[in-house]
């Protein structure tokens, strides 16, 4: 396989054919990942041909938002399985890809390591300082495309209800991320609390 090959190309087709209204599933978002692809890799003590594989994984897992939006992560295995073969990935290859990007699927099921590395890597952020920057980044690209139309209660909201529900599936996303994201967790119930609380009422006298 031609890793920096592979790795370049989606990069330059991500970059230009992008378009510019996504605010999250960005270049930047699939760069994101790839780097916390990277560290868990490490952290876990993954080596070779397999840590390979899984940063294919990160940066294709997203680049079917080339072609639509809802199961973008189907469209980004059909990419994978038609682009990869140029750069010497076998059909064995290309299949563990394909299974790496649809498990990134929410809800995320993920069982043998590869998985959970890329799954963790995908949400990384939910356990860092710009939770709330690529939090509401999202909730921009869901409103502008028809996703999901939400006012700042209602975003607030789902959030709290996903942070809530959410577990990271390795050691080292759980040691890296747990703190952080349950100060994000405490931090937007407040916001939300806050959106939320009446205002006293004002009587009049005469």
């Amino acid at each position: 396989m031609d890793f920096d090959k592979a790795k370049a190309f989606i990069i330059d087709e991500l970059r230009k054919k992008l378009p510019p209204g996504y605010t999250y599933h960005c270049l930047g978002h699939t760069l994101d990942v790839h780097a916390a692809t990277q560290r868990l890799i490490d952290l876990e003590g993954i080596r070779g041909q397999t840590a390979r594989l899984i940063e294919i994984a990160a940066l294709y897992h997203d680049s079917g938002m080339l072609i639509r939006y809802k199961d973008h992560e189907a469209a980004s295995a059909e990419l994978a399985s038609y682009y990869l073969p140029d750069f010497g990935f076998t059909p064995e290859e290309i299949s563990i890809i394909k299974s790496l990007i649809m498990v990134t699927r929410l809800p995320q099921k993920a069982y043998v390591i590869e998985e959970q590395v890329l799954c963790d890597a995908d949400l990384d952020y939910l356990g860092r300082d710009d939770f709330f920057i690529h939090s509401f980044e999202l909730q921009h690209e869901w409103n502008m495309f028809g996703i999901k139309q939400t006012n700042l209660s209602q975003w607030l909201d789902l959030q709290i209800r996903f942070l809530s529900e959410h577990s990271y599936f390795t050691k080292s996303a759980n040691v890296l991320r747990n703190r952080k994201k349950s100060d994000n967790l405490n931090e937007i119930t407040s916001l939300w609390q806050q959106n939320n609380q009446k205002r006293p009422s004002t009587t009049t006298s005469s």
